[in-house]
């Protein structure tokens, strides 16, 4: 299904409409038609993403219209003219509009004039000349060399391997070292050249690394899932250089050049034995290459920074948390589980499939594209659960709402022997709560046999020890004894009224031999 969220976002983003046809791996009229259909019906992005992708579909998808003849521009003419000073692609294609009128034809749209451009770039294998935009691009690569970290144990060499990245428009970079080259470090590289600039781009161009890129060919390009949220959290778009084509990201390709020489072979005779150690010598030689003159203009690319920075747009608030995503089924106990904890979901998705995303602090899970809630993330001892009641059934929530102050509470109504035997229950669990049944059922006897009775028996139990059990009570209302008087009272009305033998008869008087 076309990703008709991701065409809204980089919509919003003022990305072109021929550079979004190749992320989603649709075609350019898929695009076109998808975003007429939203200006008809005023839908954007901020609305779309709150929708499921069913929703989406219904709603932007296009239906088939009468293909229109359009008068295709003389491409090669059009190379010859962009090689003069001054003449840009715009100002072509107003020409080329007032050539199409004049003899009565329709002329392409600006959009695809551009692409069709492109094209015969690619195709003619001529060189287009690039015009950098202040805070459009940040192009990355990876530095061909890796500098050593010693191990202090073994006194071995750790190879780092090193981060550029470079804003086309000034040429200001940032390189960071790491000791791997999987998505974690990946992404966090990305991250700390953002927080670096003081801002994001409106475009990523990385290099064809799996930690980022599925696949880059000339019919679509597929970003991996952790790269797509890093892009969609800044507000930027991930569009990488085409395979084997450097000249995509000429900027920071020179400046791994440059780099290689400026930092890493400055510092090659140089030891470190943490990587905060080596990062903050890079840091400090890459201050100075950043302040360096330039050899052909005025000034460096620190001070051609401080005219781009203004265009950056605005770091996210909140910082980005790298997420790992599983699918899990909702067991019977309305919990799905995740890492050796366990997690409760709406009791309705109950044997459903769902996709679950975890962060360092969070727990979200999606169903059907829409998040249906989130926990806190558990750590620690496994098989912990973190329930909330709004997921529970309503018999369920009923007895969450049950503790011991509850309990205590009810059994005092009743009296003081029924409080002492309530108390009796709940300590005599190592957790409170496995002595809540005992409880529940202990003062449910009242509604049997009378709150009068379910207290004479507590008392009775309590005489007889002073950790009386649910079926000591039950036995003693089931045969009656709460109705016989206690034993103090009755032996002292058996010495007063009973029936009395006295020493002689047992033989304790005198008697004959």
């Amino acid at each position: 299904m076309t990703n008709y969220r991701e065409i809204l976002r980089l919509y919003g983003l003022g990305i072109a409409k021929a550079r979004i046809a190749e992320t989603p791996g649709c075609s350019r009229q898929t695009v076109v038609s998808a975003l007429r259909k939203a200006t008809e019906i005023g839908l954007d992005f901020s609305m779309a993403k709150e929708m499921s992708d069913k929703e989406l579909f219904r709603r932007l998808t296009p239906g088939e219209k009468a293909k229109t003849a359009y008068k295709m521009p003389d491409y090669g003419h059009i190379h010859k003219e962009m090689a003069k000073s001054g003449v840009t692609l715009s100002l072509l294609w107003v020409e080329y509009c007032e050539i199409c009128r004049a003899a009565g034809e329709i002329p392409c749209k600006s959009t695809q004039f551009n692409k069709y451009y492109a094209d015969y770039v690619k195709k003619t294998n001529a060189t287009k000349h690039i015009v950098r935009r202040p805070g459009e691009i940040m192009e990355v690569d990876r530095a061909g060399g890796t500098a050593g970290v010693i191990d202090t144990d073994t006194g071995e060499i750790i190879p780092a391997y090193v981060f550029v990245s470079a804003l086309p428009y000034s040429g200001y970079a940032y390189v960071e070292a790491f000791f791997s080259q999987n998505q974690e470090c990946w992404i966090a590289a990305h991250v700390n050249a953002y927080r670096f600039f003081g801002g994001v781009t409106r475009i990523l161009t990385p290099d064809n690394l799996k930690t980022g890129i599925v696949s880059n060919t000339k019919h679509e390009t597929a970003v991996n899932r952790a790269c797509g949220e890093m892009a969609e959290h800044c507000g930027t778009a991930a569009m990488p250089a085409r395979v084997r084509r450097p000249r995509d990201k000429s900027t920071v390709e020179d400046t791994v050049g440059i780099i290689s020489t400026w930092i890493l072979a400055a510092i090659r005779n140089e030891r470190f034995f943490s990587l905060k150690e080596l990062n903050d010598r890079i840091h400090e030689k890459l201050d100075d290459f950043n302040r360096k003159p330039f050899q052909k203009k005025d000034g460096s690319r620190h001070t051609a920074f401080r005219d781009e920075k203004p265009f950056l747009p605005p770091l996210p608030e909140r910082h980005f948390e790298l997420a790992s995503w599983k699918t899990a089924t909702v067991q019977y106990n309305y919990h799905i589980a995740c890492d050796g904890q366990n997690y409760s979901v709406p009791v309705e998705y109950i044997g459903r499939k769902v996709d679950v995303r975890f962060t360092k602090n969070t727990v979200e899970v999606l169903f059907d594209g829409n998040r249906i809630c989130s926990h806190p993330r558990l750590y620690g001892r496994a098989g912990q659960y973190a329930t909330q009641e709004a997921h529970m059934p309503a018999k369920h929530r009923h007895e969450s709402e049950w503790d011991g102050g509850r309990f205590r509470g009810w059994a005092g109504k009743i009296g003081a022997n029924c409080v002492a035997v309530i108390e009796s229950f709940l300590r005599s669990h190592r957790v409170e709560q496995q002595g809540y049944k005992s409880c529940r059922a202990l003062l449910h006897l009242a509604d049997k046999y009378s709150a009068g009775r379910l207290e004479a028996a507590c008392k009775r139990a309590l005489f007889h020890t002073p950790r009386p059990g649910l079926k000591g009570v039950q036995a003693i209302l089931k045969s009656g004894q709460d109705k016989i008087i206690d034993a103090g009272v009755q032996s002292e009305n058996v010495s007063r009224y009973g029936f009395t033998r006295g020493a002689n008869y047992f033989g304790g008087g005198d008697v004959e031999c």
